[in-house]
């Protein structure tokens, strides 16, 4: 008798478990409100090719994510991933923060093995319901042997993304989770998994950002650049005990010139300041040496959210800037 793959399945809440009176009901459901083990029940098919059972960590909508269950997702990984009988792990998400979730995951797991991230954009009570395919396309992602090694992936409308390119990009489209510029990893093709890239950046085994001893992290906090901004936020910001900004600048990080002489103080008062963008695609490098010689970082392609997730857990380990540059360069 063939012994079937062993997968965990996480739950956390979000659309995927989410439910509404309407089956037509898109957008005014409740979010959450479904278990693990009703999801698992709805997709049979997954009973033929894995040894499944679930757990359910909170049953939350996701913009409602918090580090603590971070906390509790990561260290139950962790455990799990450990246990030679398991495979892989899927992690039932809302889309909110699913990318923020996969990118915090993928800096501080210990292990190779496959975690997929899977939501969906309609609710589990809904005509053509995204949820239970998506769901079906994850467990097979997580038993793939080419999945092992690619970090933690994001798994959407037929498509597989690295947890540090991919982004959500529209409000209510299934299709919404994209990499942008940088590029899908793969596909599943009637139920096939196939990889057509692999991401070049630091993940999970290579990443010295260890989570023990740690329960809190650092205040991070992210301010947006605007047409006649001024220092407001960044002063209280810095006021509130930050140890971390990340700017959202306008195209290549660019700083309006009434938020500059507040960050150049916040960065003299030991807050480290990470240039991101708003555009939401390219590179944010040095246009300006002045902000190098103020130890501005800079946060390479990460998004803001991402940006400020890599810095918070990189302020666990220093504060220097330099060093903290290098994570960004790498990770």
């Amino acid at each position: 008798m063939t012994t079937l793959p062993k997968i965990k399945v996480l739950a956390t809440g979000g659309t995927i478990a989410g439910s509404s009176a309407s089956s037509t009901e898109m957008t005014g459901y409740q979010a959450g409100t479904l278990g693990v083990e009703l999801l698992l029940s709805a997709v049979p098919e997954i009973q033929k090719i894995v040894d499944i059972s679930g757990e359910q960590i909170s049953e939350i909508d996701s913009c409602n994510m918090t580090e603590e269950i971070w906390f509790k997702l990561a260290n139950k990984l962790n455990a799990l991933l450990a246990d030679d009988e398991i495979t892989g792990v899927v992690i039932t998400h809302g889309t909110d923060t699913m990318e923020e979730t996969a990118y915090f995951l993928n800096l501080v797991l210990n292990s190779n093995k496959p975690v997929v991230l899977v939501g969906a954009m309609r609710p589990a009570t809904a005509i053509s319901a995204d949820g239970p395919l998506n769901l079906l396309n994850a467990v097979k992602i997580a038993i793939h042997p080419d999945s092992i090694g690619q970090g933690v992936l994001v798994t959407m409308n037929d498509e597989i993304h690295s947890a540090r390119d991919v982004t959500k990009t529209n409000t209510f489209m299934v299709n919404t989770f994209k990499a942008t510029e940088l590029g899908i990893l793969g596909y599943i093709i009637n139920g096939e998994v196939k990889y057509y890239r692999a991401t070049t950046r630091k993940h999970t085994t290579n990443v010295d950002l260890p989570l023990e001893h740690i329960t809190a992290l650092p205040q991070v906090e992210i301010i947006y650049a605007h047409a006649n901004q001024n220092r407001i936020l960044i002063d209280a910001a810095v006021k509130s005990g930050a140890k971390g900004i990340i700017y959202a600048g306008m195209g290549n990080g660019s700083i309006h010139c009434n938020a500059e002489a507040a960050l150049i103080d916040a960065a003299k008062q030991g807050v480290i300041v990470v240039r991101s963008s708003r555009a939401g695609n390219g590179v944010v490098v040095t246009t300006n040496p002045f902000w190098d010689e103020n130890n501005f970082v800079k946060s390479d392609t990460l998004n803001p959210q991402k940006a400020r997730i890599l810095l918070a857990l990189a302020l666990t380990q220093t504060n220097k800037p330099e060093e903290i540059q290098q994570m960004f360069n790498e990770y």
